[in-house]
């Protein structure tokens, strides 16, 4: 069901619309009880947060998600959306570690000015594909993204001027910026509640990607990068060129997987969502076919509460006559004019609690979007220059410890996983220590009177770094309602990449050399951690919606 039908209910007061849920509820929670053997029926959302006809539907599609557990198609499925939090921060790390060997050769200045060139893309990429996600679908979005990424950075590799490698770094980070809305969004709707845990489990490809890109770039920018920038020239400096050229084909490879090994269904939820009821039990048996599990769900199950509302004295709605029409031409068109409305915005903010919750993701999205690049972007440049100040400054080291760095983030995720499932703590009780610790940290890392000690803090950062972007990139499309989390996730990534465009700026007039990006970095991580507190929401055992 299009959301935007329910302006055709007769009674949309709150009260009216409670009355709906509650209704629909109970229709849902009868036919649940009945046809499933493991009902999955706690929803995240409160009542009157959804529409209640579709509320209803989307606790049958938990239900029957629930009963066929986590099979081999959620198991593969794991493995290809993992692809997308592997380039979500390998490509950002590109960017850092070709940062110095670029500087050197093309002698550009500031030295953030390839970082603000990557979050444009981001930015654009977060909101072009987020959208898309919720309005064309989530297949096309999921594959293309990788496609875009392998094909622009396997040709940056051949930039010959730093404009050039500008332009590509925006137009590969604009495939980039589309994993986050799009990728989370598609596995969270094909696993049940009692699963959503696995959503902070992927946080591992995430560190993956960054321990893929230091080993990588170790060997080639470490043995073919030019050491002295006063004689550095593209004939002694095709480290970071080589680089480019495994990053950009490693990338076409995992598309190649995606797009012609895995066999990548429609979320159910969306399509319910666009009253395809029919397309919607038919993937769930075709997912049910491949996990060699026979679904008791049927369309008549969704069916019914489109009878119930047609035989309630409380509901008058139209929407019956729109499912009918919904495969003419003119009622297509219709449709594609109507989803340009912003109703996928004003879904989000539908309830004063939802309205608050939605609010302050998009405050902590910017707030970390602007504390992350802050440091991490140029991790790989102040390991340089750090290192050269405590004598150490060879760039293997540099690439050596930034090898290091990237393999500590592997336990923060798994500490993660355990940790938002833990009782007394919870998404938001895990999410907010492993934010403050991050800042702490950052904070103590200036103290390091050796590039060991420097080692050490930075180590321990990646480990609550990447155990906070865990949990946070699960907490955020839990939150949101299926027909909206397209729009959502990216509303929160382009709040991140907007202030990521912030930080570059900030670090050119900071100075590099110094800890001053570090301090505000540190502070802008705590700070974060404390506003996780006051999210209304605890998806800790709940199904989202």
């Amino acid at each position: 069901m299009d959301s935007s039908s329910t302006t055709h209910d007769r009674d949309v007061s709150p009260e009216g619309l409670d009355r709906k849920a509650s209704v629909a509820d109970e229709t849902a929670r009868s036919i649940v009880n009945t046809n499933f053997a493991n009902a999955e029926v706690d929803g995240v959302l409160e009542e009157g947060s959804l529409d209640p006809r579709y509320r209803a539907k989307a606790t049958i599609l938990n239900a029957a998600m629930q009963d066929m557990g986590f099979g081999a198609y959620q198991k593969f499925l794991f493995c290809v959306c993992g692809f997308g939090w592997f380039i979500d921060n390998m490509w950002p790390q590109v960017t850092a570690i070709i940062l110095s060997s670029v500087q050197r050769e093309f002698k550009f200045h500031p030295p953030s000015l390839l970082a603000l060139s990557q979050n444009i893309g981001l930015l654009f990429g977060a909101a072009v594909w987020g959208l898309a996600a919720d309005i064309v679908g989530r297949r096309w979005a999921f594959n293309l993204t990788l496609l875009v990424v392998g094909v622009f950075g396997l040709v940056a590799g051949a930039s010959p001027s730093f404009e050039a490698l500008g332009v590509f770094a925006a137009l590969w980070s604009f495939g980039v910026g589309g994993s986050l809305p799009v990728d989370s969004a598609i596995f969270l709707e094909f696993i049940n509640g009692k699963s959503q845990w696995t959503l902070t489990l992927l946080s591992v490809w995430w560190a993956g990607g960054q321990i893929v890109a230091s080993l990588v770039a170790w060997p080639l920018i470490g043995n073919y990068g030019c050491p002295d920038p006063d004689t550095c020239t593209k004939d002694n400096n095709w480290g970071w060129r080589y680089f480019l050229f495994a990053m950009g084909g490693l990338t076409l490879i995992l598309f190649i997987v995606r797009f012609f090994v895995f066999n990548m269904y429609e979320s159910p939820k969306y399509l319910m969502g666009k009253a395809r009821d029919a397309d919607a039990v038919e993937v769930v048996h075709k997912v049910a076919e491949y996990n060699k599990f026979e679904s008791s769900l049927s369309l008549d199950h969704l069916e019914a509460v489109d009878r119930h509302y047609r035989t309630s004295e409380s509901d008058t709605s139209s929407h019956p006559a729109r499912l009918e029409d919904y495969t003419t031409a003119t009622a297509a068109v219709r449709r594609n004019l109507e989803k340009f409305k912003g109703e996928h915005i004003r879904a989000l903010f539908r309830t004063r609690q939802l309205a608050y919750s939605t609010t302050l993701i998009i405050l902590l999205w910017g707030i970390i979007g602007l504390a992350f690049p802050l440091y991490n972007a140029f991790l790989p440049f102040l390991l340089t220059n750090r290192g050269a100040q405590l004598g150490e400054d060879s760039l293997s080291t540099t690439y050596r410890n930034y090898v290091i760095i990237g393999v500590c983030g592997v336990p923060g995720s798994l500490l993660a996983t355990a940790a938002v499932e833990l009782p007394r703590l919870g998404r938001k009780g895990a999410m907010c220590i492993a934010t403050v610790l991050t800042g702490v940290f950052l904070f103590l890392s200036t103290t390091a009177k050796t590039s060991q000690a420097l080692l050490g803090w930075n180590c321990a950062y990646s480990v609550t770094s990447n155990a906070m972007y865990g949990i946070l990139y699960a907490y955020t499309p839990e939150i949101f309602p299926t027909s909206s989390r397209g729009t959502g996730n990216a509303l929160a990534a382009c709040a991140n990449r907007i202030f990521g465009i912030m930080a570059p700026i900030i670090a050119g007039y900071a100075d590099l050399t110094t800890s001053v990006p570090v301090y505000v970095s540190g502070a802008l991580f705590i700070a974060a951690g404390f506003v996780m507190l006051l999210l209304p929401y605890e998806p800790r055992g709940k199904a989202s919606m």
